[in-house]
Formats: structure tokens, sequence, C-alpha cells
């Protein structure tokens, strides 16, 4: 499944829709070149369940820790995200070494951008995220290789045939959704 993303915006748009179906134990890879939306699309999930948090890069740190059980946004009983990037991994064992296999847990989701650096001691994910350039904006490809990431790909599909369904019909009438017609109160 791919779609476009004109901007940063919807790139946090997706972030948090993606969040919305996301259940504890999911584990995301996220793939793409530098500046390609990864850390902004994570911004948008965590955002989701913290809005008020800001959200980095753990580039130096490798992961961080966000405690999402008090958020009011939380149906799932998640407990934690975890924000991983491994850009500056040097060698897979070093996420041994940070005790990384304590946080890919059932009561977690763990969000990896550079996962390819991990290769060789990261499990499969359950959701494959691919941001791509894509003239002004980006390409987001999406693979599940598990059937919690078929369900989460599933919900994604569907909200986004609702969404363009709704975009159709605005543009179809020629005025927003709530807009009153002229003469009508």
């Amino acid at each position: 499944m791919s779609f476009f993303l004109a901007d940063e915006k919807a790139t946090i748009t997706f972030g948090q829709a993606l969040a919305k179906f996301c259940s504890a134990g999911l584990n995301i890879y996220l793939y793409g070149d530098l500046g390609a939306g990864k850390t902004t699309l994570v911004r948008g999930f965590i955002q989701s369940f913290l809005p008020e948090t800001k959200v980095k890069s753990p580039t130096y740190t490798l992961v961080e820790d966000y405690d999402v059980t008090q958020a009011e946004q939380n149906p799932n009983s998640l407990k934690h995200i975890y924000h991983f990037d491994l850009y500056r991994l040097g060698d897979p064992e070093e996420l041994e070494y940070i005790g990384g296999r304590d946080y890919f847990s059932d009561d977690a989701v763990c969000l990896v951008e550079w996962p390819q650096r991990g290769e060789g001691w990261l499990a499969k994910p359950d959701l494959e995220i691919m941001l791509k350039y894509q003239a002004d904006g980006r390409k987001v490809e999406l693979q599940s290789h598990t059937e919690k990431g078929k369900l989460v790909s599933e919900k994604i599909l569907t909200q986004r045939r609702k969404v363009k369904k709704q975009l159709s019909l605005r543009q179809l009438h020629g005025r927003r959704r709530y807009e009153p017609k002229e003469g009508r109160r």
C-alpha cells in the first residue's frame, strides 16, 4: 500500500492516524533517506498521546522512552512508546548492551528509524514504513509482516478511503462540508 504526503503537516497527520490504530506489542520500522520525514512521522505518532511533548530524534542516545500510561487518548493499554534512531549505531550488538530486548515488550510500541543498522539483532517488524522523496512531498509505502501489522494497514486504508470520499463529495458540491447553501440559515 502506498500514498502521497504533500508536506510536513500531512506527515504528522499520518503519524497521528497510525497511532490511533496501533496496539501494545507492535514494532514498526521506518526507512528513508536523511530528511525523508521519519522523525516527523514519529512526532505525530507520539503527540497523538502526549500533545505537549517535544519529540526529537534520539540520534545520540539511540532510544527515547515516552511513558503514555497517563495519556487521555490511550485506548489500548499501552504503557510506553520507544523511539529508536539507529543511524549512529556502530554494531548491532550495541543494542544488547543498552538492554534492547527489554524495550520490545507486550506493553509498548517500538518505532525504529534506520533499522537496517540493527540487522541481525532486531526481529522482523510487524509493519515497515518506507518514506521516499516524491516531487515536493513524500511517498509512503507500508508493508505488513504479521497479523497485527496487516490489521493496522487495513484500518489505515479504510480511513484513507473515507477521507478521499469526503474530499470528493466536497469537490462535487463545490463547497466545504459544513457551509450552508445560499439562502439557507
